[in-house]
């Protein structure tokens, strides 16, 4: 281990820390504030895995993010809560293990329209079970689990998202998505199993976006099918994915952080046109920053490093 990496882990490892404090220094409004910040930054960066290297645009978050939720509103109160997020882990690594190998074949615009489906056919079905079998819309929940506990329960998701992250992108299946990211026909004739490395890391997206839904689902105490199927959320990861940059794991961060107190801001004030709002934002983002600030930040570094022609001749 080099002594850069030696610090930049002790860096981490401080950062960690002092997030794991914050708890105990903020007032409730503050703690929210901080919840709905490990929300979206956990759910940009899980999008940003598969989406990022494979520039498959994935509007299907909302579809896992809403199963999660579900599990815990049916099964919160009659199973200890470890269990619970182990199986709303579980549904959504099955879902879109299913999903994958049936639709990964699509790209492009076919693959958009189909993952923003995906979330709405979603969505019919558990209200059509509710309607029709359990003689209930909406469900309450009722666990033993307080804002400090979602909020700790988030660090350590975001935490082990950006591990696994670190992990995959300097793998072989990292370098694989990266391929298919360029040209897909290319990875195919290297002998690349596309079909497999895609369902493999849409998988693992789809489930940490599952269990951020089971840790958020107490903070609401009632859910119904428009609450934890809000198409808002796959809309708002997009855009905070897209301006941070997803080609980074670190990335999404630099949209999530900003624009979440920002629509925390406008949804406040501009209720009633905030989805206006965030059409134009979204728009802007991708006319002005194509690649995201960490691709801005990128371009930057290297033309300040780039060795002058008078500096190179001498």
């Amino acid at each position: 281990m080099t002594a850069r990496n030696l610090l930049l882990g002790i860096i981490a490892l401080a950062a960690i820390a002092a997030l794991a404090a914050v708890p105990r220094f903020v007032n409730a409004y503050y703690l929210a504030l901080a919840i709905s910040l490990l929300q979206y930054t956990v759910l940009a960066t899980a999008w940003g895995l598969f989406s990022g290297p494979t520039r498959y645009v994935s509007l299907a978050t909302t579809a896992f993010f809403g199963v999660g939720a579900y599990t815990v509103a049916v099964l919160g109160e009659v199973l200890p809560w470890p269990l619970v997020l182990l199986i709303a882990a579980g549904l959504g690594a099955i879902l879109a293990a299913i999903v994958g190998l049936s639709t990964l074949r699509l790209s492009g615009v076919y693959f958009v329209i189909f993952t923003f489906g995906l979330a709405e056919l979603v969505r019919q079905l558990v209200v059509w079970f509710e309607v029709n079998k359990s003689r209930v819309l909406g469900r309450y929940v009722f666990v033993d689990i307080t804002q400090v506990h979602i909020y700790w329960q988030l660090l350590a998701l975001a935490v082990a998202v950006f591990v696994v992250g670190w992990l995959i992108a300097r793998s072989r299946i990292g370098f694989a998505l990266r391929i298919i990211g360029q040209d897909e026909t290319v990875a195919t004739h290297c002998g690349i199993n596309t079909t497999i490395v895609k369902v493999l890391l849409f998988t693992i997206s789809a489930t940490v976006m599952s269990v951020v839904g089971a840790i958020m689902a107490p903070r609401w105490t009632y859910i119904e099918p428009s609450i934890a199927f809000n198409s808002m959320i796959s809309f708002q990861v997009l855009i905070m994915a897209l301006l941070g940059g997803a080609d980074r794991l670190w990335g999404p961060v630099l949209g999530a952080v900003p624009l979440t107190l920002l629509f925390e801001v406008l949804s406040a004030r501009f209720p009633n046109t905030f989805t206006i709002i965030l059409g134009c934002i979204f728009l802007l983002i991708v006319y002005l920053l194509p690649r995201g600030v960490a691709g801005l930040i990128e371009t930057a570094r290297t033309k300040f490093s780039r060795p002058r022609l008078s500096e190179a001749a001498t």
